[in-house]
């Protein structure tokens, strides 16, 4: 298992990756005497045929720019050469490391945990119109129509909730790349649910087990789950060939003919 485990880390990359989304989960992982909280960092690409594809599992204590940096770096020595957009929940450090090795990328954060991130905090009877106030945003047609409902929610909001609108300003940039795309393929871009799917199967394979003895035997059961998980990923993301073609005029010669 272990040689499989390491030729599949080891494999060569393609040049090109429209999407990739970047998530990670908690497993308990026995460090000497004690029991540790890990992240098990996932890489979860969709290639120029639509198709997904994991590129690579990493387990580490902390995230940071230094951490996400190591991790870019081993991408591009595969082969891996560009990425237009980088879909990712506000990984710690992640932001500085893609913009070092990959400054071309945009970076995409959720969309939906932003919204939950949001509303963490917000009483119950508010949750439902702050829902909506953050609806506005993230549904406009377009930036400037973003940033006109994202002042209008602040104007609502500001007097009891100002950290809602201040987080979202402080992450703009972030949260805006999809907007420039038609309704229909925001679908595919907005959300790291692609990734979390995966994660919620890897999640149902180790719940059963209080900890792992070392990092060795939690990467190969989640990479035996992730085996099975990737044969059925046989069909391209819905409406591939418009977003394509959209990625044709946004990213110009950087899509491969």
């Amino acid at each position: 298992m272990k040689g499989l485990l390491d030729e599949w880390r080891n494999r060569a990359l393609d040049p090109v990756y429209p999407i990739v989304f970047f998530d990670a989960l908690r497993v308990n992982i026995r460090d000497g005497a004690t029991v540790e909280k890990k992240s098990v960092r996932l890489a979860l690409a969709v290639r120029m045929d639509g198709r997904k594809e994991l590129l690579g599992l990493w387990i580490g204590r902390h995230e940071g720019s230094k951490f996400w940096l190591g991790i870019m770096n081993e991408l591009k020595s595969r082969g891996m050469k560009d990425v237009f957009l980088a879909a990712v929940d506000g990984l710690t450090g992640f932001l500085d490391a893609i913009n070092a090795a990959f400054p071309q990328t945009e970076v995409q954060l959720c969309i939906v945990h932003m919204v939950r991130n949001s509303i963490r905090c917000v009483s119950y009877k508010d949750r439902k119109a702050v829902v909506l106030g953050l609806k506005k945003i993230h549904l406009a047609a377009n930036e400037e129509l973003a940033v006109s409902a994202l002042d209008e929610f602040a104007r609502d909001w500001d007097g009891k909730r100002p950290a809602i609108s201040k987080s979202w300003r402080s992450r703009w940039t972030e949260v805006v790349p999809f907007l420039k795309f038609p309704p229909g393929i925001r679908t595919a871009i907005y959300t790291t649910n692609a990734v979390e799917s995966v994660n919620h199967t890897i999640q149902r394979v180790v719940k059963n087990r209080l900890s792992f003895p070392n990092d060795d035997a939690a990467m190969k059961l989640i990479f035996m789950a992730l085996q099975k998980i990737s044969r059925r990923w046989t069909t391209p993301f819905k409406n591939w060939g418009a977003v394509l073609h959209q990625f044709s005029i946004f990213y110009g010669d950087r899509v491969p003919l």
